[in-house]
């Protein structure tokens, strides 16, 4: 277990950042990413705590180690698991979609489907598994990029004008592969230990050189991160911008310049069909997009909170149609809650493990991408101006003038003007800013397009079960309307 000294002390590894024109020296101290990195430490020390042991980690066979390492054997220790993931997300509100939990989870899915890999190649089973417990051991924070720059979409990688656009093997030899070219997106790279690197979306014969899996250090010779704007660079004072000055998440495009990747760090290469299988012939994509819900709810829940708060601040909780707009808003927090339940209680063994049920965890991804922007307008509705007509910054509190209109302004039967206007600009950060937005299109894309996650519903729905309920009733009568059992007797 790692504290918040180690893990930032580590990311002082001379890695490749670039942002506005220049390069980053140490991202700890950077402006643009330093609150960040302090943030995610605060979830190393969280963890590493004495006082929060029994609740953040587990026994292995080299110690205890972080649960988001931990492979559940049964219902109870999954739930035990989720309790340590619902403490981690409540202290970023979960609005860390990429902190250390979720390419955890993607890892432990990996090594939950071994056997998958020794049938495609023991040696790189070998590496996965060795990987595992390097990364659980070392209690290292990963980043993942699984998907291909956009280009022209109408095109496979292979297609591309340019073959080596998209990430690809370049060379071969007998110390591992050699990758040039891009892949996004670095949710959390600019401060993670590691990134894992490989292709979620199908691939095609003809395009073995993009179908590969390896993960490797950030600092790893020729990695580049080409980092968007950062919103909290942006966001100024932590009062201002509460969420965006401590929790924006950096994301990045990776360059390979001809990066080597050891064979000790390769999972799969040169094989299309196992790309696939590595998501969907193991537990890994149930497993990290499990933990992506578990987050999702907590997060709902605060947004559940920002709403009934913003109709206390303007005296109207009494309103009966404020009470219907709450009411909506707690039963579909309710009932993400309860998917989750749902996901685990129909969850079912794998072998030695105990996994999250399918269809319940693609259903919950289907209903929550139609869900954000729901609530999203709902906090719109309920807050009216009050999220808009705000001091234009904390200074204007130091300057006594300022402050007594303030006083007379932002009034609320809740809370003093001070209170008001704390309140108004953490909810602004949550639904209007730019990283409000940006949080926006997270949820709604994080787990593939609409069709995608529709597309994992319809795979893993009974349908024969469902068909079975049609039939009987078709079989319980004839022609004559007179049911078989009645003709029968």
């Amino acid at each position: 277990m790692r504290s918040a000294n180690e893990y930032l002390s580590g990311l002082k590894d001379g890695r490749t950042i670039y942002i506005n024109g220049t390069s980053v020296s140490d991202v700890t101290a950077h402006h643009g990413f330093r609150n960040l990195a302090g943030s995610m430490a605060g979830l190393f020390d969280f963890a590493s705590a004495p006082e929060n042991a029994d609740l953040m980690t587990f026994d292995t066979d080299a110690g205890r180690a972080n649960r988001i390492w931990q492979l559940p054997a049964s219902y109870a220790e999954l739930v035990e698991r989720r309790k340590a993931l619902e403490a981690w997300a409540a202290l970023h509100a979960g609005f860390m979609g990429r902190a250390p939990d979720h390419v955890a989870s993607c890892i432990s899915g990996l090594y939950m489907g071994l056997d998958v890999f020794k049938d495609y190649d023991p040696a790189r089973a070998g590496a996965l598994e060795s990987y595992y417990r390097y990364a659980r051991d070392e209690d290292l924070y990963l980043t993942y990029v699984i998907i291909n720059p956009q280009a022209d979409r109408s095109k496979g990688a292979a297609e591309q004008a340019d073959p080596f656009l998209t990430a690809g093997v370049v060379d071969r030899d007998a110390e591992g592969i050699t990758i040039r070219g891009a892949k996004m997106l670095a949710t959390g790279g600019v401060v993670a230990d590691e990134v894992f690197v490989t292709t979620i979306q199908p691939m095609r014969p003809g395009e073995e050189r993009y179908a590969m899996s390896f993960a490797i250090p950030m600092n790893t010779k020729g990695l580049k991160m080409l980092s968007r704007k950062s919103y909290e660079d942006a966001a100024g004072a932590v009062f201002d911008n509460p969420l965006s000055s401590r929790f924006d998440e950096n994301d990045s495009v990776l360059y390979f310049d001809d990066v080597k990747v050891p064979w000790d760090r390769v999972f799969v290469e040169g094989n299309v069909e196992m790309c696939q299988k590595q998501f969907h012939a193991t537990p890994c994509h149930v497993y990290q997009n499990y933990q992506a819900m578990v987050r999702l709810s907590v997060k709902l829940k605060f947004l559940t909170g920002l709403a009934h708060r913003t109709a206390e601040m303007n005296g109207v909780t009494q309103f009966p149609q404020v009470r219907e707009m709450l009411g909506q808003l707690a039963a579909e927090t309710g009932m993400v809650d309860a998917l989750v339940a749902a996901m685990e209680a129909k969850g079912k063994q794998v072998g030695p493990y105990f996994i999250p049920d399918r269809h319940t965890l693609y259903s919950a991804q289907v209903l929550t991408q139609q869900l954000y922007s729901h609530i999203l307008s709902t906090l719109r509705e309920l807050a009216g101006g009050g999220m808009i007509m705000l001091p234009s910054s904390v200074a204007d509190f130091g300057n006594p003038e300022i402050a007594a209109l303030i006083g007379k302004t932002q009034q609320s039967p809740k809370a003093n003007s001070h209170e008001r206007v704390k309140f108004y600009k953490l909810a602004w950060d949550a639904v209007g800013s730019e990283f409000g937005s940006r949080h926006q299109q997270y949820e709604m894309f994080y787990a593939g397009a609409t069709f995608v996650t529709k597309g994992h519903s319809y795979r893993t729905y009974d349908w024969a079960g469902a068909d079975r309920l049609v039939q009987n009733m078709l079989d319980s009568y004839d022609l004559n309307g007179v049911s078989a059992t009645s003709k029968a007797a």
